[in-house]
């Protein structure tokens, strides 16, 4: 009787569970190698950012990093400055300096969709008021 119950209540917690339906958002290199390519971000999302009319709104919200030698140091890299163009439902990123052949990159992709519940807290080691992100890595 005993696993029995165990197991209802298994069930039932894992149906309640919340399923993220968080986009995959892909990077790729375009143009050559000059420029790099974002698919996967929410229409509706590219849709309010694009009629913005703050100067540099993607540089702020994916913002393109070089990889340092120690990766420990990612958080205190400076942002690769360039020209955000969205093409549909791509936005493409292209830098005032060209990117190296053989360096590594990463963008870095805030999750500001994402909910934070208390369980989030707990398992995730999540902090209020931290907006969690993805280093999406490149090379050229």
């Amino acid at each position: 009787m005993m696993k029995k119950t165990i197991w209802v209540l298994l069930v039932f917690w894992s149906a309640c569970s919340r399923q993220s339906k968080m986009p995959a958002v892909h990077i790729r290199l375009v143009d050559s190698g000059k420029s790099v390519a974002l698919t996967g971000i929410d229409p509706s999302i590219m849709g309010e950012i694009s009629r913005d009319t703050v100067q540099n709104v993607w540089e702020n919200l994916i913002p393109v990093f070089r990889m340092p030698a120690d990766t420990d140091m990612k958080d205190f890299q400076p942002v690769q400055h360039g020209v955000y163009r969205v093409k549909d439902s791509v936005v493409v990123f292209t830098p005032d300096t060209a990117f190296v052949k053989g360096r590594t990159y990463f963008i870095r992709y805030y999750q500001f969709n994402g909910g934070l519940s208390a369980w989030d807290l707990v398992r995730k080691k999540k902090k209020l008021g931290r907006v969690a992100y993805i280093d999406l890595v490149f090379r050229k």
